[in-house]
């Protein structure tokens, strides 16, 4: 694997390398805390961040799978359209908006608006989440182990929610539906792929009360 330490190099520079290396070979990088917008755009490779990352850590994915060996700051994997991004300690505010595509792990806990207007990606936070989650979601599924704060999964639009623990409160536009088999074999396909531990037969699952929450 090959390594590259940022400590001393700008975000354009840093880009071009991940750019440019990540097609032969895994790219480990180091000492990225300071820039904002790493590995930004890439179609494929694959790419451990070693500590911690800052905002935007792979904004505009496009297949590429990311990994970060600590916590992330905000906006991470922001209008993802494919690939994978798995946080191994915890995503602050925002992290998997505007998603179109594509799976964000976040193995610790995430911030507030965590999967908003969420298109069709595939989120999972293995610990809590924060505030508004999965508001206004649009289509994909948002997965939560622990607990979720207020206003979970407000104005639903389309998409599945599921969660194993409690919420504050529940947002507008929220139905309870019971879990399928379906249901069921997807979050166990997910918890297999990823490595959780998580029993999906003890999740509720979330959906839309109207596709048109605006217009009653």
């Amino acid at each position: 694997m090959k390594t590259i330490d940022a400590k001393n190099k700008d975000l354009k520079a840093l880009n071009s390398a991940l750019r440019g290396s990540a097609n032969s070979t895994p790219v480990k990088v180091k000492n990225v805390s300071h820039l904002h917008g790493v590995a930004a755009g890439l179609k494929h490779g694959e790419i451990v961040i070693e500590g911690a990352a800052g905002d935007y850590l792979g904004v505009l994915n496009a297949g590429a799978t990311i990994k970060v060996t600590q916590n992330v700051a905000k906006y991470v994997a922001d209008n993802m359209t494919a690939g994978t991004v798995i946080i191994e300690g915890d995503a602050d505010y925002g992290a998997g908006q505007y998603c179109y595509g594509g799976t964000v792990v976040v193995r610790g806990n995430a911030g507030d608006f965590t999967a908003t207007m969420n298109k069709g990606a595939t989120v999972i936070v293995c610990g809590n989440a924060g505030n508004e989650v999965g508001t206004y979601m649009l289509e994909g599924d948002l997965i939560v182990v622990g607990d979720a704060g207020e206003n979970f999964a407000n104005y639903l639009i389309r998409g599945s929610v599921y969660i194993c623990g409690q919420w504050k409160s529940i947002g507008q536009n929220t139905k309870i539906e019971p879990l399928t088999e379906e249901d069921i074999a997807k979050l166990r396909s997910y918890f297999e792929t990823y490595q959780i531990e998580a029993d999906p037969a003890r999740f509720r699952k979330i959906v839309a009360a109207s596709e048109k929450p605006f217009y009653h």
